[in-house]
């Protein structure tokens, strides 16, 4: 992606499977399409060809104008990441009303007694741990599942088939059976909460006077939608925090000696790592042009947000951690209407994770060298698969 960066911030790459498609990796250009809604994410009406085989995409070239995208219809799912106006507005309001800052405020503290808990279980162990097993994943799964209304006992099942469903290097039917899988477990799900509705989220969204109410399908969904990326993209970007600052001794000693550095710091890290793989894809409704560039209708489009993150246009250094680097806005939470409706939570958790590791484990350090830790280089979403460390 760098070396396309190099080429330009837009730049057309020809596909294997006889398509193409538009890297767009400059910060500016990156903002300019996510905050256009010319550009759309629909993918039911437009077709990525990122995944077409090259029989669609020949099917689809013989067409007249070659590029033409499936006819508008009523959308019956809830996958709002996906979805233009109207139907992205409509749930994307109905989520805020449950993503409250006063809900985001309270579980601070909860997120602080939950950390402090696994932490004293490490320490009752030994001096050496898996941060990812025992820090890492179980923190943010613990506080969606308590979100979502989500048995934390049904941990193991939901783990499993999202991290089928997000790794790229299984078959695409694997990838898609997982994802089968845990749309039916989010439909239980929906069913139990029908019956005996708790203080949780989806309980909200089903119980709450909305009209029209929300289908079993759209809240399964939903809860999918916000299950997979509340613990998913958290946890790797929570051990790969943990893994920079242990990587950038000066770092991580400013903030043993600064807990409160985080506050802003945190965001330093979220510009740094980008764990997704790319980002957010989008289709041009019509020809439109970003910087001197045009891109014809229909065209699928990929924001490189790893490496708008580090455009040196932006950030002076911006290969380099510095935890101190005045806030600025970065595009690992997206930009636009579909800006993460999570980002609070997620700088809870990362801000206040990070801030117990450091604190209550003197001395944290890694037990293998960096080069060594099995990165998730096949993933939608970047990690490491263990990070071995001790303390003393």
């Amino acid at each position: 992606m760098k070396a396309l960066h190099d080429r330009g911030p837009v730049t057309r790459i020809d596909l294997l499977n006889g398509a193409h498609a538009w890297i767009v990796s400059g910060y500016e250009e990156v903002r300019a399409v996510l905050g256009d809604a010319r550009f759309s994410s629909d993918r039911l009406r437009y077709p990525s060809t990122l995944s077409m085989s090259p029989e669609e995409v020949a099917n689809r070239q013989a067409q007249p104008g070659g590029q033409c995208p499936v006819a508008p219809r009523e959308r019956k799912d809830g996958m709002f990441i996906f979805m233009d106006a109207p139907q992205h507005p409509r749930l994307r309001r109905l989520l805020s009303g449950q993503f409250t800052v006063k809900r985001m405020k309270h579980l601070e503290d909860h997120v602080r007694e939950l950390a402090v808990r696994l932490i004293d279980v490490m320490r009752a162990d030994g001096t050496r741990a898996d941060l990812v097993k025992a820090f890492a994943l179980p923190l943010p799964s613990l506080v969606i599942c308590e979100l979502l209304g989500v048995d934390y006992a049904d941990r193991t099942e939901f783990h499993h088939r999202t991290a089928i469903a997000l790794d790229l290097s299984r078959p695409s039917e694997e990838r898609r059976q997982a994802s089968g899988e845990l749309r039916q477990f989010m439909a239980r799900l929906v069913g139990a909460k029908r019956r005996h509705p708790g203080d949780d989220i989806i309980s909200g969204l089903i119980h709450d006077d909305y009209d029209p109410p929300l289908t079993d399908r759209q809240l399964a969904d939903i809860a999918t939608t916000l299950l997979s990326a509340g613990h998913e993209t958290t946890a790797n970007m929570l051990a790969l925090s943990a893994f920079a600052l242990l990587e950038n001794p000066d770092q991580l000693a400013c903030v043993r000696d600064d807990p409160t550095l985080l506050d802003n710091g945190v965001d330093e890290l979220l510009r740094y790592l980008s764990v997704f793989h790319n980002g957010p894809t989008r289709f041009a409704t019509e020809d439109l042009t970003v910087g001197d560039v045009t891109i014809p209708a229909g065209d699928t489009v990929v924001m490189a947000v790893p490496v708008a993150n580090r455009d040196e246009q932006r950030w002076p250094e911006p290969d380099r951690l510095d935890l101190t680097r005045p806030r600025t806005s970065h595009l690992a939470f997206g930009h636009g209407a579909h800006l993460c409706l999570g980002q609070q939570l997620a700088r809870v958790e990362l801000r206040t994770g990070l801030a117990e590791l450091i604190t209550r484990l003197p001395g944290l350090r890694l037990t293998t060298p960096a080069s060594e830790i099995p990165l998730r280089e096949q993933m939608v979403v970047y990690g490491v698969h263990s990070l071995p460390v001790a303390w003393n």
